[in-house]
């Protein structure tokens, strides 16, 4: 059973809920199965990730989720066009097998073993086309892993970049701070100076400059 968790949402939680949300919407699935397998995962219910992702995760990935629908919705049609490409046998005696074996060898010509031999070319066919899909759904898997990723260094260095501008305001206001102090120790100097009582001098009879006390 999963244990009820009470502690405040990391940003690491956050991120593990936005990550599976947006795979199981790729890959057709449900929002709750989602939830489901972040709370085994975080050791919090079910409930708990629905109402976190649909109070606040959910807002910051709005981009991600249309991409992982516009994802899903490409997968599905892959996979409709591959199928759609494979003629529908129910077995041996399938009409549509049956008319395609009599028209490349002739209807009086037609036995088991053609048709056999028939289907057995359309099964290597639809096997072809299998493997091809699955290629294809595995580099949309790898490049929607890689957006996700580069999705996580970009949150990563918008962090970094606001911390940097914090300390660079912090840094600017001690500097304006410094330089006011200093400049109003020079004011008190210069004051300082102009208070002190300057010399006087007068001239004797032989023409000599003498100070007066």
């Amino acid at each position: 059973m999963t244990a009820v968790r009470q502690d405040a949402w990391s940003a690491d939680d956050d991120l593990m809920l936005a990550e599976v949300t947006l795979r199981h919407i790729r890959e057709g699935s449900t929002q709750l199965a989602a939830f489901e397998e972040v709370g085994e995962r975080i050791g919090r219910t079910s409930a708990a990730c629905g109402f976190r992702w649909n109070s606040c995760v959910r807002k910051r990935h709005e981009e991600g989720i249309q991409l992982a629908k516009q994802q899903r919705q490409k997968r599905n049609y892959l996979r409709k066009q591959s199928f759609a490409n494979v003629p529908q046998v129910s077995g041996i005696a399938s009409a549509e097998a049956g008319e395609e074996a009599g028209r490349a060898m002739g209807a009086d010509d037609i036995t088991i073993e053609a048709i056999i031999r028939f289907l057995k070319s359309w099964k290597g066919h639809y096997q072809e086309l299998n493997r091809h899909v699955k290629t294809l759904e595995k580099e949309l898997k790898e490049k929607d892993e890689e957006i996700f990723e580069l999705r996580v260094k970009a949150e990563k260095l918008s962090r970094e970049v606001n911390s940097a501008q914090t300390d660079y305001r912090t840094v600017n206001d001690d500097y304006k701070t410094l330089i006011q102090i200093m400049d109003r120790a020079r004011k008190l100097a210069t004051l300082g100076e102009e208070e002190e009582v300057k010399p006087r001098f007068k001239m004797d009879a032989n023409g000599n400059l003498e100070r007066i006390e």
